[in-house]
């Protein structure tokens, strides 16, 4: 009778360390792509915010007359190109007080794809400056 000699416990495990990676690989990736996107929107949320700002301290300074136009183009200034795609900029004066709205899309993964159906909203105000 002959005895076969036992494998090595290395030699019963080779590639297992794979097949494990292998498993994983789609959880991981489908993490980064989550992670990805809400890096995304948060830079949205920064941007929106900016923008606001830029309009409401331009609309300020404008004349009345000029003021939509002066606030929108501030608000747009700052946005890149697939950012501004889409982007809403709306400046109103009530009772002394400039406020600006700014709506943005949310790209899905990369700025200039498909957006998301999420707006972003970033909303600024500042006291009317008096014109001499």
């Amino acid at each position: 009778m002959t005895m076969k000699a036992a494998l090595p416990a290395r030699g019963r495990d080779r590639g297992q360390v794979t097949i494990e990676f292998l498993g994983m690989t789609p959880t991981i990736l489908v993490t980064l792509v989550v992670l990805w996107q809400l890096v995304l929107v948060g830079y949205a949320f920064t941007l929106a915010g900016n923008a606001a700002d830029e309009a409401v301290r331009a609309g300020t300074a404008a004349a009345p007359g000029a003021r939509q136009g002066a606030c929108q183009a501030a608000g747009l200034d700052k946005l890149s190109g697939a950012w501004a795609e889409g982007a809403t900029v709306n400046c109103t004066t009530s009772g002394g007080f400039v406020t600006a709205d700014v709506k943005l899309n949310v790209p899905l993964l990369f700025p200039g794809a498909i957006s998301l159906p999420l707006d972003v909203e970033g909303h600024a105000g500042a006291v009317e400056e008096e014109t001499d």
